[in-house]
């Protein structure tokens, strides 16, 4: 690294005119966290919904199934998912052992991303834990009304659990996204961006621009333009909310 000259805004022209590595990891970095946020969400709260049914050993439930958030992103667990998606891995073993095709998971572009993606929605323990505080605070009375009524389970779902929940999923929803825009170790560890920059995520080519080629300004141009993109994305969540949350002190 020389010293440091003022270029104006030189970096982010070349960002946006010339550098097509730059487009292909914002490319990827959407898919990745379009897909990923939706999954993790969703499969955190059906586990939510089971756990509130569970009445005995829901604490040995709720730390097992917790586990996965607090070892997923750590270097030992990137580490094993190459090992288990690799060539010679427990997976193509598995469909080995059962007469199936094995298949390069990591060295193909079509499925080396989605191996990101199962990690990403693996470690849904945080948000499992909020959605079952969420649904543990909805009164039963509710319920119980609602069924003098005849509303069913699926009914109940729709009108009471649904609404009620709404803040928590607003909560999970922001701070999901932003996690997933911002990941960085399954890409750096398990695929090192490839093969062919296919699960190049943004954070991993912002890193790669900083301390694989040192360029320092431009990877600080990067990060600044990643801080924007989280903030729209956050004020048009918060913006959205006002049609869809619904809290117990609303009297609309």
């Amino acid at each position: 690294m020389g010293t440091p000259n003022w270029i104006g805004l030189d970096n982010y022209t070349r960002m946006f005119t010339s550098d097509p590595t730059f487009w292909q990891s914002m490319k990827v970095t959407f898919f990745y966290a379009g897909v990923a946020v939706p999954i993790r969400l969703v499969f955190a709260l059906l586990v939510a919904l089971a756990l509130n049914k569970v009445v005995e050993m829901v604490g040995l439930y709720r730390t097992l199934l917790y586990l996965p958030s607090v070892v997923g992103g750590s270097i030992a667990v990137s580490i094993m998912w190459r090992q288990l998606f690799g060539n010679d891995g427990a997976f193509n073993s598995i469909l080995a052992a059962i007469g199936l095709p094995t298949h390069s998971w990591l060295g193909d572009p079509d499925t080396a991303i989605w191996t990101l993606i199962v990690l990403y929605g693996w470690q849904f323990g945080s948000s499992m834990l909020i959605f079952l505080a969420g649904l543990r605070n909805i009164p039963k009375t509710f319920y119980e009304a609602s069924s003098v009524d005849g509303a069913g389970p699926v009914r109940q779902f729709f009108i009471i659990t649904i609404p009620l929940l709404t803040p928590v999923i607003l909560f999970n929803t922001i701070m999901q996204v932003i996690q997933g825009f911002m990941a960085f170790t399954p890409s750096f560890v398990v695929t090192n961006g490839g093969p062919v920059n296919s699960t190049l995520l943004y954070v991993l080519y912002m890193y790669q621009r900083a301390f694989e080629y040192f360029d320092m300004g431009y990877a600080s141009a990067m990060a600044w333009v990643m801080l924007i993109i989280i903030a729209i994305f956050t004020a048009l969540i918060f913006k959205s909310s006002e049609h869809w949350v619904h809290y117990e002190s609303d009297t609309k």
